[in-house]
C-alpha cells in the first residue's frame, strides 16, 4: 500500500455533508429566534396598550369603550364591584370599587387581557341607605 498524505473523495463527500447539515441548522434556528424576537415584540406592544388604555380609565359608572390603535384592537369593560355595608366609613363619601379589565387583540388569534381594581369616591348625594 502507498503511503497517501490527502484525503480521499469519500472523506471530503462525508466533511462537506456534515457541514452542509450544520449550515441548514443554524440557519433554521436563526430564522425561528428572529421570528420570536418579533412575536415578543408585538406582545410587549400589546401590553403597553392594555396597560395605557387601564390607567386612563377613571371609571364613573360601569360600561364598555373600544377602539382601535394601529393593528390593535382593545376594549375596557368596567363593572361595579359591590362592597360590604361594613366597609363605608360612617360619615362622609362612599368608596365605590370598579373592576377594569382590558382585552387587546391583533394578528387574528392573539390576545392579551390585563385586570385591576379602582376606586372612586361616591357623591355626597347618593349615599346608600
Amino acid at each position: 500500500m502507498r503511503n497517501q498524505a490527502g484525503f480521499t473523495l469519500l472523506e471530503v463527500l462525508v466533511a462537506m455533508v456534515i457541514l452542509a447539515v450544520a449550515i441548514t441548522t443554524m440557519l433554521q434556528l436563526s430564522a425561528q429566534s428572529l421570528r420570536l424576537l418579533g412575536l415578543s415584540g408585538e406582545h410587549q406592544r400589546a401590553v403597553l396598550l392594555a396597560d395605557r388604555v387601564t390607567r386612563e380609565s377613571q371609571p364613573e359608572a360601569e360600561g364598555v369603550e373600544s377602539g382601535q390603535e394601529g393593528p390593535y384592537a382593545w376594549e375596557r369593560r368596567v363593572s361595579l364591584v359591590a362592597l360590604p355595608e361594613e366597609q363605608s366609613p360612617p360619615t362622609g363619601a362612599a368608596p365605590r370599587l370598579f373592576s377594569v379589565a382590558v382585552s387587546v387583540r391583533w394578528g387574528g388569534s392573539r390576545s392579551v387581557e390585563i385586570a385591576t381594581l379602582r376606586t372612586s369616591v361616591e357623591p355626597q348625594g347618593s349615599r346608600r341607605q
